[in-house]
């Protein structure tokens, strides 16, 4: 296919065939067409200094609800920053078989690299939560991918990377999220399998890092390609990026956080020894490790991993249980558990506190993805799902649409006054869509009783049928 590109100052005019693209760089393009024969979409992220005349590193970001241009949102300052481009895909969903997603990332792949001048050994995939999972399965069906940028997720099947086929993996988690420690263990997995890898730690739970982290896991796949011999090696780049790094171990240090400056220090050595020597790496890193402080809480960390694995595999076991004999009984000791993990949330150990938030996004995770099962079976075992939506209902309050299915359900058995009570327990929590509750399914009977439109005119100031009393 013939191409004729023409670089203006902000835009990009791309003549591919009968068919002109002008592309603006610094903002943030989305509904672009993947193929004329196809209704699929991506967005582009061109960063300001980009020009046709060299080749470009790029990262494939993943969400897996189809939200391109909200994923690339997140990674835009650090794109810029770094100089990546970055691409994201507006089909990609969660609900459909691995290998359709593949099939729709691949086409994607195919139109970018068609358009764009990319630097062949420095491709990237990337993404947040089950995207994040997602992008570390690409490089086992698409060929030349360099690395994984994984932000609050693992790998997502250890059982199919090999030595043979390794690729960069830089994970980013926070200490508070649920993911933590099974990235601690992932990464301990890629060392023995000689994967190149870096992990790095903030203070947060189960959201997208800042800038700064973003920044600095692009940053690593650039100097990895240096040390590739990808690209020439950049002394000024790699020098400020270790004096940075530096200043964040002190400043963690300083900040009474040993076990986050210690874990900054041991990717700094992976991350460096290409470059120049580690011996005083090593040596802070000894000293460190020595320190009152890092002995007392990593001490106390290590409690509180083992703790935390007996907890998860109670809510493991008891779940199965509960959800093969629909016992509802057991209701009671979930909240048990939930006012458990509260009182963690207000310990005065900030170790405790991470932990809380670790269990609780966990227990979240685990209900999602019994939900995810059994709704993936030929059979649908209704029951099943309607424990699981009232034990929703206690791990997460705020999830207005338990409570809606949880009404749908039991008015579909004649269960009224279980409906009733969730409806109450809905409006309670301050859900307001008045036009919603008239047109949940199942429930055309229960909506004109004198006690749903009670419950309804009590919390929302009218209902939609008058109860006209004889």
């Amino acid at each position: 296919m013939k191409q004729i590109l023409t670089l203006l100052t902000f835009f990009m005019a791309i003549t591919c065939s009968a068919q002109q693209l002008t592309l603006k760089k610094g903002v943030i393009i989305d509904s672009l067409v993947v193929n004329d024969s196809l209704n699929e979409t991506f967005s582009l992220y061109l960063p300001r200094a980009f020009e046709v005349s060299r080749a470009w590193p790029i990262v494939f970001v993943f969400d897996m609800q189809g939200r391109g241009k909200q994923a690339l949102s997140m990674l835009r300052q650090a794109a810029e920053e770094q100089g990546y481009i970055l691409a994201a895909s507006d089909n990609m969903r969660d609900s459909v078989q691995v290998s359709k997603n593949i099939i729709v990332a691949n086409r994607m792949f195919n139109r970018v690299f068609s358009i764009l001048p990319i630097h062949t050994n420095r491709v990237y995939t990337g993404g947040f939560s089950e995207g994040g999972r997602f992008s570390s399965l690409v490089p086992t069906f698409v060929k030349g991918v360099q690395g994984v940028l994984a932000c609050g997720a693992t790998v997502a099947n250890t059982e199919v990377l090999t030595s043979k086929n390794p690729f960069h993996f830089v994970g980013i988690s926070g200490n508070a999220d649920y993911s933590y420690t099974q990235m601690l263990a992932v990464e301990k997995l890629l060392d023995r399998l000689k994967f190149p890898n870096q992990l790095l730690i903030f203070d947060g739970g189960h959201d997208w890092p800042s800038t700064p982290y973003l920044s600095k896991a692009l940053g690593i796949f650039t100097m990895a390609s240096m040390a590739n011999g990808h690209i020439p090696k950049d002394s000024f780049f790699i020098d400020n990026k270790y004096r940075a790094d530096l200043a964040e171990v002190s400043r963690l240090y300083s900040s009474s956080k040993p076990l986050l400056a210690d874990k900054l220090l041991s990717e700094m050595i992976g991350v460096y020894s290409p470059f120049r020597p580690t011996d005083s790496l090593k040596q802070s890193k000894k000293t460190l490790r020595k320190s009152k402080l890092f002995k007392t809480q990593n001490r106390s960390q290590n409690a509180i991993f083992f703790k935390e694995g007996l907890i998860k595999e109670d809510y493991v076991y008891y779940l199965e249980e509960d959800i093969l004999s629909y016992n509802y009984n057991n209701l009671g000791w979930w909240k048990y558990q939930m006012e458990e993990l509260e009182k963690f949330h207000k310990s005065p150990n900030t170790l405790q506190q991470q932990m809380g938030k670790r269990l609780e996004g966990y227990v979240k995770a685990l209900v999602a993805d019994n939900i995810d099962i059994i709704n993936a079976g030929s059979s649908i075992d209704e029951e099943a799902l309607n424990f699981l939506w009232m034990l929703k209902t206690i791990i997460d309050p705020q999830s207005y649409d338990s409570y809606l299915k949880i009404i749908s359900y039991t008015s579909k058995i004649d269960d009224y006054g279980t409906a009733l009570f969730y409806l109450e327990e809905l409006l309670k929590k301050g859900y307001t869509e008045r036009s919603k509750l008239y047109s949940i399914e199942n429930t055309a009977l229960l909506r004109i009783t004198p006690e749903f439109n009670d419950i309804v005119g009590k919390y929302l100031k009218g209902a939609r049928y008058n109860i006209i009393e004889e």
